[in-house]
């Protein structure tokens, strides 16, 4: 198989699923020429259909599901992992206030916006300059994900409110994040082989742990090595291995409230792979 051009964030639970697959090939899986990127931006890489594999916010899915269907494996979902709104205070009046979120497209701004029913005005920040932004008082708060979750305390920062744990009360499903998307034109054989590996990876990182503990520090934002896997015991679970049956109904879920105008990912198969 062709090199395939594949885009992750650096962040370490995407780093610990992957390090299996882009550093150990053995002859049978596909060959990956690696890019990082943050989740904005990787996003607007499956719009512009440049990746053939890639790592995508799960909002975004049905904006290209014509050119991309999902890996059963390799994606973020679960239980109290969602993204927290954040603020110098705790309790923040969203009549006319500015929030920054990570990105336009993401699942953390579809659920900002559904909470806040708008009454606030997102402005799209890099995730990883967010905190600062809200601490510094040039926003009124913020919508915060990855390891910011576990550091937003040290910028004097107050939660406001658990997204996800809203998106849970209101809808009883998991918090769908992120989803691994791979183009449709690659072929049975390509997804086939493209979700076995990354499959096999989730599960080599949970077996070795400490083979991709350098790889995941290089990369990482945080320089914690507690915050690290404090990260990657939330993020990785058993839907990256396989989303299943409850995955697929919370992925869907997400779709009908925040497209439910869209409907090409209705009409094609979601999954390559049964």
């Amino acid at each position: 198989m062709r090199d395939l051009k594949l885009g992750i964030s650096p962040c370490p639970n995407d780093t610990f699923v992957f390090h299996d697959a882009v550093h150990h090939n053995n002859g049978t899986r596909p060959d990956f020429d690696l890019q990082f990127a943050d989740i904005a931006e990787l996003n607007q890489h499956a719009l512009d259909g440049t990746h053939d594999v890639v790592k995508i916010s799960a909002a975004l899915y049905p904006d290209v599901a014509p050119t991309y269907a999902l890996l059963r494996a390799g994606g973020a979902l679960g239980h109290g992992v969602g993204p927290l709104l954040v603020a110098n205070r705790e309790r923040v009046d969203l009549e006319g206030a500015r929030v920054a979120i990570p990105g336009e497209t993401t699942t953390a701004a579809l659920l900002f916006r559904a909470f806040s029913e708008g009454r606030a005005t997102p402005v799209p920040v890099r995730y990883d300059r967010i905190m600062s932004a809200v601490a510094g008082g040039e926003f009124d708060a913020g919508v915060i994900i990855h390891e910011s979750r576990f550091t937003y305390q040290d910028h004097g920062l107050s939660l406001v409110t658990d997204l996800g744990t809203w998106w849970e009360q209101r809808h009883g499903l998991a918090i769908p994040l992120g989803v691994v998307a791979a183009k449709r034109s690659l072929g049975t054989q390509v997804h086939a082989a493209l979700n076995a590996s990354v499959r096999a990876s989730v599960q080599a990182a949970q077996h070795r742990p400490a083979a991709s503990e350098a790889w995941v520090a290089a990369h990482a934002q945080e320089l914690s090595p507690e915050v690290r896997q404090q990260h990657i015991d939330l993020y990785v679970n058993a839907f990256s291995e396989d989303v299943g049956a409850s995955g697929e109904a919370a992925l869907k879920a997400l779709w009908h409230h925040g497209r439910p105008d869209a409907t090409s990912w209705q009409d094609l198969p979601v999954f390559l792979t049964p």
